[in-house]
């Protein structure tokens, strides 16, 4: 792979890692232990602040696809790519939308019990966050 192409994915890669540590295993747990912060307050917080994560991933996503495609990319770097976008179009298009549809009820006023989407998220999380690790230290040996 080109060390320009290698060196911008890598880059945008460890971003998109930090932001997703930042935001999905560091904000969202703590912020429903701040005082006064209410289930329908931090659901609506929560919703903000992971539509513009995902948005912002969306685009790095992009660019890695990009810098990858146009490197010509060793085949595991490519495999770590899609993977990584693929967990990502899994988040946006079905997991996200079943979560907002339960955060409108609750916010609604309806007294629902702990979602199971929130563990699916979780989990897409944690192997999104282990694929951009390794995607990371593949980009960094070109």
């Amino acid at each position: 792979m080109n060390a320009t192409s290698a060196a911008t994915a890598g880059a945008v890669t460890f971003v998109w890692l930090g932001m997703v540590l930042a935001i999905s295993f560091l904000e969202a747990p703590l912020k429903f232990r701040a005082p006064g912060v209410t289930i329908p307050l931090g659901l609506g917080i929560g919703r903000l602040v992971f539509r513009a994560l995902n948005t912002v991933e969306a685009v790095l996503s992009a660019v890695v696809i990009v810098a990858v495609a146009v490197g010509a990319a060793p085949a595991r770097t490519i495999a770590l790519t899609a993977t990584v976008t693929a967990l990502l179009a899994v988040q946006l298009a079905a997991v996200r939308p079943a979560l907002n549809r339960r955060s409108d009820r609750v916010l609604a006023g309806e007294n629902l019990p702990r979602s199971r989407g929130h563990l699916w998220y979780v989990a897409l999380e944690i192997l999104k966050t282990a694929t951009l690790i390794a995607l990371g230290i593949t980009l960094s040996a070109s």
